[in-house]
């Protein structure tokens, strides 16, 4: 059978979630879709919870690895199993709204677009608050999505709320090393699609908790020297393709790894991070060498000149 849309979900150790997420893909208005669930190796019920929901829909399909090969690896296992037109990714513990898969669906094919991307909210502590929720309806190029997605006012680089054309996984797979994959390759889809579409519509919830891959984006102090170190790597890496790839846009990639930078900077010295001073002297030393530039941006925020003046005044002084 071909179908549309293949979603592919990705699960570990996720017993008290998975039931609602897998029900909330079956119960979605969009009809013309299969729905690929790779059991990660769990340890716990999650894989039985799936495979006892599969019964009763014949699109379901569950793969049980023996083992936990990583986030990067379980989802290419999912691509290589994908026979859909565009993919959608749905993680364990979120839900998404009923139509969600029709609203994405519309929005691709009603402008042409290799890319959809759908609005979000967020649960924590049990209360619903706004992720990633506007008005606007945005058409862009390459470029201008992956602006977009720099400046994380409207969407970021995560995989769920986007609808992908399966031909842009053809050449561009996840890497299978890492705990943060969607940093490392969410982007590449956006500079390499010819047009993408934006409605900010709140149409998946992202579940916060403190089990989290990235629970550390709700909570400072959960900030970690391996996180850290996985994000410089992977941001270093990102300037350096989007300014090969889309040199028009290379100052902006410049711009977003340093607001990283400061914005980390400030994180680890207002919460009294000391396990991660080793990180803090490297952003120091990287900003201090860079001072002129950053500071002088035409991108950089007045709140990240204070930070720059704050943090990294002293570091200039001291190498001058």
């Amino acid at each position: 059978m071909v179908f549309k849309i293949s979603v592919i979900m990705l699960t570990y150790n996720r017993q008290d979630y998975i039931a609602k997420a897998i029900e909330s893909i079956i119960n979605q208005t969009f009809r013309n879709y299969e729905f690929i669930i790779i059991n990660n190796g769990s340890t716990d019920k999650s894989g039985k919870i799936a495979e006892e929901l599969s019964k009763y829909d014949s699109r379901i399909k569950v793969v049980n690895l023996p083992n936990n090969c990583g986030i990067g690896a379980g989802r290419n296992k999912g691509l290589d199993l994908a026979k859909g037109e565009y993919i959608a990714f749905i993680d364990d513990d979120d839900i998404a709204e009923p139509d969600m898969l029709e609203f994405l669906h519309d929005l691709a094919i009603d402008n042409k677009a290799d890319i959809s991307i759908c609005g979000s909210t967020k649960e924590v502590n049990g209360k619903i608050l706004p992720n990633y929720v506007f008005d606007d309806y945005l058409v862009m190029n390459g470029p201008e999505a992956v602006v977009e997605m720099l400046k994380r006012k409207k969407y970021n680089v995560a995989m769920p709320t986007k609808l992908i054309k399966r031909n842009l996984f053809d050449k561009i797979r996840f890497l299978e090393t890492g705990n943060y994959d969607d940093i490392t390759v969410g982007y590449k889809y956006l500079a390499n699609a010819k047009k993408v579409v934006v409605h900010g519509l709140p149409k998946y919830c992202f579940k916060r908790h403190e089990t989290n891959n990235s629970a550390f984006t709700t909570n400072d102090k959960l900030l970690n020297p391996k996180q850290l170190e996985e994000y410089f790597c992977a941001f270093r890496e990102r300037t350096e393709y989007i300014s090969k790839l889309l040199p028009e846009i290379a100052d902006y990639a410049q711009y977003s790894e340093w607001s990283y930078m400061i914005s980390m900077c400030n994180k680890i010295v207002t919460n009294n991070l000391t396990n991660c001073q080793q990180q803090l002297d490297f952003i120091k030393r990287e900003l201090t060498k860079n001072y002129g530039e950053f500071y002088n941006s035409d991108y950089i925020q007045e709140f990240e000149r204070e930070f720059m003046r704050k943090y990294i005044q002293d570091s200039v002084k001291f190498a001058i």
